[in-house]
């Protein structure tokens, strides 16, 4: 045997080759189709990070929502609510560091005596997923 034939025989080199870069085409063509079939490369809504404070005035009634910390929101996009019921006050415009609101208890219809939940909550632009802000239990005045 030759060792000069050995080098130059390259006769299964180039069928080889081609069988792999085919099957490496069709990996990277179904990886792509099945992203697209699947709703893999849709872009994900992230919820705002925002932190609200509330106030209670035990004398009054009186609730004080304001946000103190984090993303300016859309005000379109979040909802406070009274034990699960939508209040009748609500934030408008754009929601930034120091925005707040006051309700007490004749608004939205909620006795407002202790033991209530108040939440903000933030609702994506498809409303297909929400997020709780930030949540309050008001002080029990027994």
């Amino acid at each position: 045997m030759n060792p000069k034939e050995l080098l130059t025989d390259d006769d299964a080199v180039s069928p080889v080759i081609g069988v792999i870069l085919m099957v490496a085409i069709t990996v990277i063509l179904a990886a792509v189709i099945a992203s697209f079939v699947l709703g893999l490369g849709d872009s994900t809504t992230t919820t705002p990070t925002a932190d609200f404070n509330f106030e209670y005035d035990n004398s009054t009634g009186n609730v004080t929502v304001s946000h103190s910390t984090g993303d300016n929101v859309d005000a379109d996009r979040v909802e406070v609510l009274i034990d699960g019921e939508t209040a009748d006050v609500q934030f408008s415009g754009t929601i930034s560091s120091g925005s707040s609101i006051s309700f007490n208890q004749t608004d939205g219809g909620t006795n407002i005596t202790g033991g209530e939940t108040i939440k903000v909550t933030w609702n994506s632009e498809d409303q297909e997923s929400s997020s709780t802000l930030s949540e309050y239990t008001v002080p029990d005045n027994n």
